[in-house]
């Protein structure tokens, strides 16, 4: 990472701007680009912090040779963008790699106890040291945020200078410099306390600095900021929502919106790239000679394609297009996207000719899959050869993104992109269905409804509690059929662990739950040695694959919290989990699609009390 000049750039004697010489400041992974230091994050390098910058400057820093073009049509399609870029690498010999700005400016030194905006430190060039006591300067721990996704410096200022007599537009002026030292009798904000020098106001301790209203009963409100793109840059629409003051690494300063989705037939193979961006100009026509002459003037000569393969591309397109609605909205596209993945996943491509380049290969096992009936799973499928591609649409701070309807996400960029950072994942799974007919019977007895219900409340609750209006909050998708699923998908990746010798870092569930399906797939989540052995696929024949369920039902039965981790009313982040613990169904958050929550191993095999409840407790019962 470097950060980008604090001044106007120089030009060289023929004019020419010079070549890039920026400090590095450390290194990231592109996976940590798009999940967890992407555009708009903080980031602690060393003693120092910094914030990623936008993508404003992306298109002329990111070296081609190491942030490559990226596509996949369905999901371009999605974001309405034309393709995505890999973040650029971060090796000893990048030449450059992602931008980043200190923030907060504001620093105090240990030493002197000075609380002051870095530059007035006057350290030397590329050290972040007091230039009178020579020691490394303390970025401020505290920054303020709104949920509109603006983030700023901490008013020290008027903190300090807090009495509601005093005109707002003087403070600041009084002449002082502000201080900020430790008493060290506790452990609490109450120890951390600023004064100022002007003798007018008394030491005030930084407790009660994180109270919802602390801020706005100082007449504070948010002035738009955002500096990932650029130290002055704010909202041009303003902004006034009350701020709320954070920690520098809390997790509510940067929460990622990602999206992703999996390349399948056609999309798959890898010739529809040279038409990226002209679909959009493409869909207007419906007459194949008008598609033919406008294909012919943007190539200025012979189409990479045939026109029957982009007309065949046109339809498979259309066929993802939402039904129902005139102008659909993302929500509803995003489902018809997964739709279309699992009506892929159920059919397979066994007679296709796989060339070379195809990326989706999905077989029928060679056993006989209905040896796996008395599981009540139907339609296994192996993913010999899978690619997920995920984004990063946008960001949010404060409000989790998938908790309203009418969430404020922050852009990337200053000015509107034709693409996005992304990363893709090349590896395997296995794809598994559940009995429809099964799952619908138990679905509507008394205590499974109960259960659901429950479980759906208590997420509910959460969800209006995150939203800035909770008459806006999304509905929960909680179901006894998402929850039976999303468990599942759990005690399998967990056994996998045991039995492949996968780690369980390394595997990612994708469910599929709704009226009209009820499917899991499992695959790797990583692009390293663990991602395409081969190993997973084989876990896919139906007699490992009944071993295995039959063992992963068998151990989720009991947990180490047990009765506990059974009998609990409420578990995991806010009561959104019934029967699951860290000790049994729990998994790495990089594995799970829904952070943790709503999990319950009752459904999967009952309780002591109603062995009945569970989908599989007649499994156990055999």
């Amino acid at each position: 990472m470097t950060p980008p000049p604090g001044r106007r750039r120089r030009t060289a004697a023929d004019g020419n701007t010079p070549a890039h010489n920026f400090p590095r400041r450390g290194t990231v992974r592109r996976a940590q680009a798009i999940t967890t230091y992407g555009v708009g994050s903080l980031i602690a390098v060393d003693h120092e912090s910094f914030i990623v910058s936008g993508l404003d400057e992306a298109d002329r820093s990111w070296s081609k040779g190491e942030s490559k073009v990226v596509h996949e049509r369905r999901l371009a399609r999605l974001l309405d963008v034309d393709h995505f870029r890999l973040p650029p690498a971060s090796e000893d010999t990048s030449k450059d790699g992602l931008r980043v700005r200190r923030f907060p400016l504001m620093h105090s030194c240990p030493e002197c106890n000075e609380l002051q905006p870095h530059r007035d430190f006057s350290p030397p060039a590329g050290r972040s040291v007091c230039g009178t006591c020579e020691v490394d300067l303390v970025p401020s721990r505290f920054v303020v945020a709104c949920e509109a996704g603006h983030l700023d410096e901490f008013p020290y200022w008027q903190w300090v200078h807090r009495s509601r007599d005093r005109d707002a537009a003087r403070i600041g002026r009084c002449g002082g410099k502000l201080r900020m030292r430790t008493t060290g009798r506790t452990s609490s904000l109450r120890s951390i306390v600023v004064s100022c020098t002007c003798g007018q106001v008394h030491e005030v301790s930084m407790e009660g600095s994180f109270r919802r209203n602390a801020l706005k009963d100082l007449r504070l409100t948010c002035r738009g900021a955002r500096p990932w793109l650029g130290l002055s840059a704010t909202d041009p629409a303003g902004c006034g929502l009350p701020l709320r003051a954070l920690q520098r690494g809390s997790s509510s300063v940067w929460q990622p919106v990602l999206k992703s989705a999996l390349s399948i037939p056609p999309w798959s193979n890898g010739r529809a790239d040279p038409l990226a961006e002209h679909w959009d100009a493409l869909r207007q026509f419906d007459n194949p000679d008008h598609i033919a002459i406008y294909l012919k003037g943007a190539f200025k000569g012979e189409c990479p394609l045939p026109l029957d393969e982009v007309m065949a591309l046109l339809d498979a397109e259309r066929e993802e297009d939402p039904d129902g609605e005139a102008a659909p909205g993302f929500d509803h596209r995003y489902r018809a996207l997964r739709n279309k993945e699992y009506e892929r996943l159920r059919s397979g491509n066994d007679e296709s000719e796989h060339s070379r380049d195809e990326q989706f290969v999905c077989e029928t096992p060679l056993g006989d899959p209905r040896m796996l009936q008395p599981l009540g799973i139907t339609g296994p499928m192996l993913v010999k050869k899978l690619r997920e591609v995920r984004a990063l649409k946008s960001f949010t701070r404060l409000v989790d993104a998938e908790s309203t309807t009418d969430v404020k996400e922050m852009s990337l960029s200053q000015k509107p992109l034709r693409w996005l950072p992304a990363m893709e994942v090349q590896g395997e799974g296995v794809f598994l269905r559940l009995d429809e007919h099964r799952l619908d019977a138990w679905e509507k007895t008394t205590a499974v409804t109960a259960r659901g219900e429950h479980m759906r409340s208590a997420h509910q609750r959460v969800l209006e509690q995150r939203a800035d209006d909770p008459s806006r909050a999304v509905p929960s998708p909680a179901t006894p059929r998402m929850v039976l699923l999303h468990t599942l998908a759990h005690v399998l990746i967990n056994e996998w662990s045991l039995e492949a010798g996968y780690p369980s870092a390394s595997l990612r569930e994708r469910l599929y739950a709704a009226d009209d399906m009820a499917g899991v797939l499992v695959y790797t989540a990583t692009s390293d040695s663990a991602g395409s052995l081969g190993g997973l696929v084989a876990q896919g024949e139906p007699k490992l694959l009944d071993r295995t369920v039959r063992s992963a039902i068998r151990r989720a039965e009991w947990c180490s919290s047990d009765p506990l981790c059974m009998e609990a009313e409420a578990a995991g982040s806010a009561g959104t989990n019934l029967a699951a613990c860290h000790a049994c169904v729990m998994l790495p958050e990089t594995s799970c699609e829904h952070n943790n929550i709503l999990l319950d191993r009752a459904l999967l095999v009952g309780t002591p009390e109603d062995p009945a409840l569970g989908f599989f407790g007649a499994v156990l019962a055999s």
